[in-house]
């Protein structure tokens, strides 16, 4: 009786295998997926809704081959051009313009999403319903700690949605009217002050 029942238990940790090892490789290949499609992201633009628990502002964002631009058109009229280790913010109503470091900032994920290959390698797959989660979590140059959640469409895949917790904040940004054809201009991703150019 009992090798009878220690072989119906081997049988019983094959299928439990097999079944792990195929969810395993399953998630794995969406996970390929995904980041191929993030990859894929150069002339590309959307608009976005920000939602930061206390304003909701609009704007456009352009990913380039090596940069991002999001334009905010409301409540303000402001500018960020983002590349791996430098930046530019403009704001046009005041006229003002400031040139950073985004590592140094909360703006460092924008670009990571959008423009490193390998920012979500060790992120984690979620599948609901018809909806792809990717989960990334873990600890910036600062030493923050930080979970991004970024939402797909499955079928097909589609940008939908990024939140984002850093210590106590807390950002939504809705992305729709999604346009996979951009044709920029060659100054369009400069870090230079709109003012200089007009």
């Amino acid at each position: 009786m009992f090798l009878k029942n220690e072989k119906y238990l081997s049988y019983l940790y094959v299928i439990v295998f097999l079944i792990l090892s195929n969810k395993v490789e399953s998630n794995s290949n969406i996970k390929i997926k995904i980041l191929d499609y993030l990859n894929s992201l150069q002339y590309f633009s959307a608009s976005f809704i920000q939602n930061d628990n206390a304003t909701l502002s609009e704007g456009k964002v352009y990913i380039g081959k090596k940069r991002v631009r999001a334009e905010y058109l409301s409540p303000s009229k402001i500018l960020i051009v983002l590349d791996e280790d430098k930046a530019m913010y403009y704001n046009y109503e005041l006229e003002e313009d400031e040139f950073f470091n985004p590592q140094n900032t909360n703006a460092w994920f924008f670009y990571n999403i959008f423009r490193d290959p390998h920012f979500f390698e060790d992120s984690k797959i979620v599948i609901k319903d018809k909806e792809i989660i990717l989960e990334k979590s873990g600890f910036d140059s600062e030493q923050t700690k930080y979970l991004i959640n970024v939402y797909f469409e499955n079928s097909p895949v589609t940008l939908r949605k990024i939140d984002v917790f850093i210590n106590d904040e807390f950002l939504q940004i809705s992305i729709f009217d999604h346009n996979y054809n951009e044709d920029f201009d060659k100054s369009f991703f400069k870090l230079i002050s709109p003012k200089l150019l007009n």
